[in-house]
């Protein structure tokens, strides 16, 4: 069976990084490109970081994209209270040498998914859907040409993590999440309801160390620096790794479970601004658009990431 064509949209970001990681290590995926979106940190340190992992990867042959630098009516609002000043704190590595491709994310975006035959793209976004969106708005014609939208974005249960309400992804740009959501697309979302049950241990950790290679080091150098903040603002033993179970979802669905719901995203309100409103229950008549995933297998989840990222 060929690999699964993918396009990785993202704000690299640790827990972004160990997902492109898996992404490159898995056979069973093709990464087309790397396009980069402001969020975690500025757009020139995400396109920074999306080649210094690649780099590290030893995939300096991966094609790297720029794309928005603000989101489409807000005002940027980034993490570096989370993830540093850099967005990959925690280990010091080089400065890539691979060059950034000329080309603008969302022009790369609507001529490989005009190229390819359709259905034949995922599109994994980790950041704000931005990039995403520009693209829908440029090309209206590549909406029916995606395979699906993998996304790690939006709460329910589990609330919010940059406001009460909000998911830090959706909340940057709410405007371009709900045109993602209307889109139409098969989308299936992966919220902090399942990321918060992917919590990293000191037992995963070590796997990463005991690997003796250098990419093991900085996965657990970067989630070592990473779960600090998450740690002391849930008291948990661990933290959360949100966007690799994106990756996780197209090599191991199994290992996930969810409902298919009608997922809105609040524009307007001062205090729910960028709210994911998921009618889990089934409670109003709006038609389900997307897979909302509610629960992960966390042993199997952090297997699966040693197997691969132990291969690279």
């Amino acid at each position: 069976m060929p690999p699964r064509k993918i396009i990785i949209d993202t704000d690299p970001g640790q827990d972004d990084a160990v997902a492109i990681l898996l992404a490159l290590a898995a056979p069973e995926l093709q990464v087309l490109g790397i396009t980069t979106v402001a969020g975690n940190v500025p757009l020139a340190l995400t396109a920074r970081n999306a080649r210094v992992i690649c780099e590290l990867a030893g995939r300096p042959d991966i094609f790297v994209f720029a794309g928005a630098d603000r989101p489409l009516q807000r005002t940027l609002v980034t993490a570096e209270h989370v993830h540093g000043k850099t967005g990959l704190d925690g280990i010091a590595l080089p400065e890539p040498r691979m060059p950034l491709q000329d080309a603008h994310a969302v022009d790369f975006i609507v001529q490989t998914l005009r190229d390819e035959p359709p259905g034949a793209v995922t599109v994994c976004t980790l950041g704000p859907l931005t990039n995403i969106a520009m693209a829908l708005q440029k090309a209206p014609d590549i909406a029916e040409r995606i395979a699906a939208i993998v996304l790690m974005g939006g709460a329910y249960f589990e609330v919010g993590n940059i406001t009460p309400a909000a998911e830090f992804n959706i909340y940057v740009d709410p405007e371009a999440a709900h045109k993602v959501f209307a889109s139409g697309i098969d989308l299936t979302v992966m919220p902090l309801d399942v990321t918060h049950k992917a919590l990293t241990t000191e037992t995963h950790l070590q796997a990463f160390r005991d690997m003796g290679t250098r990419v093991g080091d900085a996965v657990a150098a970067w989630t070592d620096f990473f779960e600090r903040f998450d740690k002391e603002k849930y008291a948990t033993p661990g933290a959360p790794l949100h966007d690799p179970c994106v990756i996780a979802y197209l090599l191991r669905p199994d290992l996930f479970s969810g409902r298919h719901v009608n997922v809105e995203i609040e524009l307007h309100s001062a205090l729910t601004r960028g709210m994911t409103v998921a009618d889990w229950w089934g409670v109003t008549p709006r038609r389900p658009n997307a897979m909302f995933m509610g629960d992960v297998d966390a042993d199997g989840f952090f297997a699966l990431l040693a197997e691969r990222i132990g291969t690279l």
